[in-house]
């Protein structure tokens, strides 16, 4: 009994031992895919439908990134438009008004309105892949290059109207310029020949006074610096050097303004222009015209304040008046400097045949001389010449506002205490009985 329920415990045990094992038994595989017993095994079909959603993913993002770079494109090249259309509307208007342009750009700035309005709605309803990106891309570059094309047409028509008006009132200067002209030329010619002189006419010669004289002595220095002006424009054509000649005129000088240089020559003409005043015959020898003195210098003194000098020199060329400017042009003219301005010395030859040339460069010497004439006659005609003298200061002299001013308003302050000297006279002074009329004087810094 005990054997048999021993082999027969035993058996089941091995029965449930058999199926036991069948159950949990793993079968191996042939081929090990790696050599770590550890690696997990990734199905291939879930590996496959993961990179096709990442694909599609970037594949969306890439496409909205396009359409919206697209998008704001065209965003960009329908405001260019618009503003080519509101400068077209700006054009039309200005300078010459178009009702038929401004319609026409008008109606262009509406209808590009209405395209940003409708890009607008269609950006708040996320419908900005109307078309292939590119396609848009293209179109919207050849609209802002349109636009740029249509600004610089603008731009050129506007420039082109402005060079027209400029033209136009180029046109209308010159006219003005030229009418101002011969007005000038017409007054110079009434105040020269005419006898409009209100300075002459309203002088009296049976009670004219030193106050006249210094009225016609500014008038004369008129004259001398208008001269002085052609002169040195003269001399800067010929190529002379301007220092050169200053300083053979008055040496050593320095000027802080090189404007100041032109009295230096003013300086030149004055001396040669008034040496002889005081003389009743104004140093002309072999004169004998003038012995009787008032009456002679008021007669010359009527006849000459109102005469062209030219005009009066041809018709009287043995008169006193011609003697004095012939020997005064011949004495301050070197024959140098009139070879170096016109190349030869005809006007020289004719003057001294008695004859006057009619250029602009004789013209204004012999006005010069005429008005430097009539300060004398005038002199002469009041003061019978017995009160009258010439005077000059000399170089390094203390400033006295008695007898001197300056040529140089600003600096006559700085005279009076000491700072400056005299360099030289420009315009010498006149002593006529008890008055004094200042000598004009250019200054120097004083030296120790």
């Amino acid at each position: 009994m005990d054997s048999i329920k021993s082999h027969s415990s035993s058996s089941t045990k091995s029965k449930f031992a058999k199926s036991f094992f069948k159950v949990i038994h793993l079968k191996t595989p042939k081929k090990t895919l790696t050599n770590n017993p550890f690696c997990l095994l990734i199905p291939q079909e879930k590996t496959k439908n993961g990179d096709q959603k990442i694909k599609k993913i970037d594949e969306v993002k890439s496409k909205n990134r396009a359409a919206m770079e697209a998008f704001v494109a065209k965003l960009f090249a329908t405001i260019s438009t618009i503003k080519a259309s509101y400068a077209e509307l700006q054009m039309a208007q200005f300078p010459k008004y178009n009702g038929e342009a401004i319609q026409l750009a008008d109606q262009g700035v509406v209808d590009e309105l209405r395209k940003l309005s409708e890009l607008k709605q269609r950006f708040l309803k996320k419908q900005v892949d109307s078309s292939p990106p590119h396609v848009t891309l293209l179109l919207t570059e050849i609209q802002e290059q349109q636009s740029l094309m249509k600004m610089y047409e603008i731009t050129i028509k506007k420039m082109e109207a402005e060079i027209e008006a400029k033209k136009h009132r180029l046109l209308n200067l010159q006219g003005e310029l030229e009418d101002t002209m011969l007005k000038n030329k017409s007054l110079e010619q009434k105040l020269n020949s005419s006898g409009c002189f209100s300075i002459l006419e309203n002088i009296n010669l049976s009670a004219s006074n030193p106050k006249d004289f210094i009225l016609v002595l500014q008038y004369a220095i008129r004259s001398v610096r208008n001269f002085v002006k052609l002169l040195v424009q003269e001399m800067e054509s010929s190529s002379w050097n301007i220092d050169v000649a200053i300083d053979s005129i008055h040496p050593n000088l320095s000027f802080s303004n090189k404007n100041h240089k032109c009295f230096v020559f003013e300086s030149f003409v004055c001396q040669e222009m008034f040496q002889g005043f005081e003389n009743p015959t104004f140093s002309l020898q072999n004169d004998q015209s003038c012995e009787a003195f008032v009456p002679y210098h008021m007669d010359q003194f009527k006849k000459l304040k109102s005469v062209n000098s030219v005009s009066f020199l041809k018709s009287h060329p043995n008169s006193s008046f011609a003697k004095f400017t012939r020997s005064k042009y011949l004495r301050l003219v070197h024959p140098k400097m009139e070879a170096s301005f016109y190349g030869n010395l005809k006007q020289r030859k004719m003057i001294n045949a008695w004859e006057f040339p009619e250029t602009p460069f004789f013209d204004l010497f012999a006005e010069m001389a005429r008005r430097v004439w009539i300060l004398h006659c005038l002199a002469f005609s009041f003061s019978n010449g017995k009160e009258l003298s010439v005077f000059q200061v000399g170089k390094k002299c203390r400033f006295s506002e008695v007898y001197m001013e300056s040529v140089v308003s600003n600096e006559s302050n700085s005279a009076s205490d000491g700072g400056l000297t005299v360099a030289f006279t420009v315009v010498p002074g006149f002593k006529i009985g008890k008055t004094v009329v200042q000598s004009q004087v250019f200054l120097s810094p004083a030296k120790c």
